[in-house]
């Protein structure tokens, strides 16, 4: 009998071994799998082009949802003003004004309110996809985690621009000088919502493009005009009454936002990560839609 009961628990003991052998790696695999979701990996155009296109059509469609609350927009532009007289800040109408004398550069500066926006973001992105691909990701991550949280601004804090305001004699330079520069001016002012200035997503954009191009580019030229270029929009957005001062800032706050959003998921700043990506292999989540596929 004592033969038996010894053979009987060592069958037990044989068979129960591989349960817990297994039930201890598969949480250790499980936490491999978030580095590697981190981990930069070449960009695919077909999938950006995709995601970029969808992104700002989301964008554009939940701004443009959001109620044009103009009476409450209407007193929080006056409250800013105010706000702006009390810091000694409040030098945009004499901005526009000045500015607006001179036919030929509030001209040019209302059709680099209207195409630039697009235009350099774009190039910045295209930029980074060829020459920096290992830091494209968490490039492009900032620049949606920015735009992600401005919604949230136009959302709770409708505001108008100052070319709307009530008695303020600020100019809407579209309109006087018959440029096309703005979608909230003249016959388009109905496809956007008027009474969403902040943040300013002119200055969110612009200073990323910037900051990305003078911690990427090797060049001193390049690296200058980077920094020039979300100066000369926030001279431009004055200018043209299309947003106050603290707009700007309201921008760059986004901004800081969307850093801090890449930084934590990435673990590195941008510029610092790899210029070109170490991983190579099918994405993890490639891999497990694979899994499930294969196991029905």
């Amino acid at each position: 009998m004592g033969e038996s009961s010894v053979k009987t628990l060592e069958t037990r003991t044989d068979v129960s071994s591989p349960e817990v052998v297994e039930t201890e790696t598969r949480p250790e695999s499980d936490r491999a799998l978030l580095p590697r979701l981190r981990a930069p990996r070449r960009p695919r155009i077909w999938f950006e082009i995709l995601l970029i296109a969808v992104s700002y059509w989301t964008y554009s469609l939940i701004r443009n949802a959001v109620p044009e609350q103009k009476s409450i927009a209407l007193a929080n532009a006056d409250w800013i003003w105010e706000a702006e007289k009390t810091l000694g800040i409040a030098v945009e109408q004499s901005v526009n004004h000045a500015v607006n004398s001179v036919t030929w550069l509030i001209v040019g500066m209302n059709y680099y309110y209207a195409t630039l926006h697009f235009v350099v973001t774009i190039g910045v992105l295209v930029w980074i996809y060829r020459l920096h691909p290992g830091r494209y990701a968490a490039t492009r991550l900032v620049l949606f985690a920015t735009t992600g949280v401005a919604l949230v601004g136009y959302y709770f804090y409708p505001l108008a621009p100052p070319r709307l305001m009530n008695g303020q004699n600020f100019i809407d330079t579209v309109l006087v000088h018959h440029t096309w520069g703005s979608m909230a001016s003249g016959n388009l002012k109905q496809m956007s919502n008027q009474y969403a200035a902040m943040p300013s997503m002119h200055i969110g954009w612009s200073l990323w493009c910037g900051l990305t191009i003078f911690a990427v580019a090797s060049a001193p030229w390049a690296r200058i005009l980077g920094l020039l270029y979300p100066t000369a929009t926030l001279v431009v957005i004055v200018a043209t009454a299309n947003h106050f001062w603290l707009d700007a800032v309201g921008g760059m706050i986004c901004l800081a936002f969307g850093y801090a959003v890449s930084r934590s998921w990435y673990g590195s700043m941008p510029h610092r990560l790899p210029r070109h990506p170490r991983h190579t292999g099918p994405h993890p989540a490639s891999e497990l839609l694979n899994r499930v596929r294969t196991r029905r």
